[in-house]
């Protein structure tokens, strides 16, 4: 045989698009196969590298095992069958009325569904919504998911999005479909993924915004939905779009957070409108999103933020649940090395801006999500409404969704304080608007306690949660305002467990759940340890433990005492709780408590 005529190595040249992508996904299921049998993957003692959508989750998990490392039982569950792959037997279980054992218990959360038990036994169903914005008639065709399937009721949740919950086994694809049909959808809004995509919930109608975060926030919604190799990351991951107005975004708190500057003459970069780039917030971690001194142009921010993923998917920890964030790689890595390796993914350099050629964005008006107040559109208004901790009956949502119809523009925004606003309402149809809210039941206005009231599903709904943070929450606004009058706004916010979906950690006031000891004997009962002194946006702050173990019951009346020794002690009337929190130690805190002490 001639040199000319020997075998040559196998390539995919010559194969169509449609083959190469056939092809691809039959080597992917090939290594899920490998992997469940025991073998290693195709590359590791030849046989060639993984290739697929799932290809660098592959390499990542090799890469950990090689070193010496054990993955934990999440990624031994995706690489044994990746979620997406497994929809046919979500519906067997659901024709049997069965749920599901813990490998597809994670799995099934990649369609959106969690099942809660012991808390409750059924499925949760979270959504995802990009900018927390959708239309009356979706808002409306939730409600009947909700109403056919569910509990009767939804949820706002803190990533303004909604959650359908008491969802028996049997149901589980009816929801799934019919939020689908409903132009929604609940893909990847659970488990290892990139969740619901967070902006301003005022966008393109708040007269103060920078920039409108719509677009932005559905590029980047669109990008992760139609990309499978962005599923499955080392652990779950957040990203907002905050365009400065008037109603905060708390972009901050998220593992990537795009906020709205406005750059001067004489930087680095031609003056205008840019999103300044923050990294690694995650407050259940103690940490707040910093500043990467990154600015980039608008149009951008969807190639970066997959920069940045694809970063992570191949550098996060895949050994330890605890440690599978993006902060964890910005701790040990520093932001310089971190950009440096988003810089060589983009394949070009990132733009840097020092904070002296950068605008002071106004503070966020902690009030703007409730009542009425003047779009930018001249003769409209949007309208915030205040819900019970996030709570919605499927006839307070047909009300709402028929209001946004015949008196607003159509919309319905949530926001990440749980609760919704209606846009687009003219100026001569506010009172009738109010009117019909307030005949569901409902407010558009709220004391400083109620404004400010943020709480997570609780023990009644959640596996994860050691107490009722719900009803303590209300138990809370109902003994304080019964016993005080606060002229400021006062955040407080429950959180079940150490997840912290209700981000106890940035509010003037947390609190998190925890089992208090009351003997010798290991007895427990229900209580929360009380933290102070979080803030959010300017005052970007991480709150500091105060006390500790306090029971249940015992929550109303502390939080009661720490707001008289506020009002007896702020330096004038002006003074927020923020500033009167972090300008005293803990100590002086809780004896000028003690001094209130009923």
């Amino acid at each position: 045989m001639s040199a000319e005529t020997k075998e040559k190595p196998a390539t995919n040249e010559g194969f169509s698009g449609e083959q190469k992508s056939y092809l691809e996904g039959l080597v992917s299921g090939l290594q899920a196969k490998r992997a469940a049998s025991g073998l290693k993957p195709i590359g590791e003692g030849g046989g060639g590298a993984p290739v697929g959508p799932d290809a660098e989750h592959l390499k990542a998990q090799s890469k950990t095992e090689a070193s010496g490392k054990k993955l934990v039982d999440p990624e031994k569950w995706k690489r044994e069958e990746h979620p997406f792959d497994a929809y046919a037997r979500l519906n067997e279980q659901a024709a049997k009325n069965e749920y599901p054992k813990p490998a597809d218990n994670f799995r099934w959360r990649y369609y959106g569904l969690f099942y809660v038990a012991p808390a409750q036994d059924s499925y949760m169903c979270r959504l995802r919504i990009p900018n927390g914005i959708l239309s009356a008639a979706q808002f409306e065709g939730v409600a009947r998911i909700a109403e056919d399937f569910g509990g009767g009721y939804a949820h706002v949740t803190t990533r303004a999005n909604l959650q359908i919950r008491e969802i028996e086994a049997a149901n589980a694809v009816n929801v799934v479909e019919g939020i689908q049909e409903l132009g929604l959808t609940s893909r990847g809004s659970g488990a290892d993924n990139i969740r619901n995509v967070t902006g301003t919930p005022t966008a393109g109608i708040d007269p103060r915004e920078l920039l409108d975060t719509r677009p932005y926030a559905k590029s980047w919604h669109y990008h992760v939905l139609n990309d499978r190799s962005l599923t499955g990351l080392p652990r779950k991951f957040n990203v907002a779009f905050d365009g400065a107005g008037t109603v905060a975004a708390l972009e901050e708190t998220n593992d990537i957070g795009f906020s709205a500057i406005e750059v001067t003459e004489g930087a680095s970069v031609p003056a205008g409108i840019y999103f300044r780039l923050v990294l690694g917030g995650i407050t259940g971690h103690h940490d707040i999103a910093r500043d990467t001194g990154v600015v980039l142009v608008p149009g951008d921010a969807t190639k970066v933020a997959d920069a940045i993923v694809r970063v992570f998917v191949e550098n996060g920890d895949r050994t330890n649940r605890n440690k599978a964030r993006l902060k964890y790689v910005l701790d040990d890595w520093g932001f310089d090395k971190f950009l440096a390796a988003v810089e060589e993914k983009l394949g070009r350099k990132l733009d840097r801006v020092d904070t002296g050629h950068v605008k002071p964005r106004a503070e966020a008006d902690r009030m703007a999500h409730l009542g009425v107040h003047a779009q930018k559109q001249e003769g409209l208004n949007w309208i915030g409404l205040v819900l019970q901790t996030g709570k919605l009956t499927v006839d307070q949502m047909k009300g709402i969704a028929a209001i946004a119809r015949d008196l607003g523009d159509g919309d319905i925004r949530l926001s990440v304080w749980q609760n919704l606003l209606i846009s687009g309402v003219p100026d001569e149809k506010v009172t009738e608007a109010v009117s019909r809210i307030e005949g569901l039941g409902l407010s558009t206005k709220a004391t400083a306690i109620r404004a400010g009231l943020v709480a997570c599903t609780g023990n009644t709904g959640c596996k994860f949660a050691a107490a009722n943070t719900k009803g303590t929450a209300e138990a809370i606004a109902t003994h304080v305002e019964s016993k005080l009058e606060l002229d400021k706004p006062v955040n407080i916010h429950l959180t079940g467990c150490h997840h912290s979906c209700a981000q106890h950690y940035i509010g003037d006031i947390g609190l998190i759940a925890c089992q208090v000891p009351v003997n010798d004997d290991g007895d427990t009962v229900e209580g929360f340890h009380m933290v102070v002194g979080g803030g959010t946006g300017g005052n970007a702050k991480i709150g500091r433990e105060l006390l500790r173990d306090v029971k249940k019951e015992d929550c109303p009346q502390k939080v009661e005492q720490l707001l008289r020794a506020y009002l007896a002690n702020r330096q004038d009337e002006d003074e927020l709780f923020f500033s009167f929190a972090n300008r005293l130690d803990t100590d002086q805190l809780t004896e000028l408590m003690e001094q209130h002490d009923a």
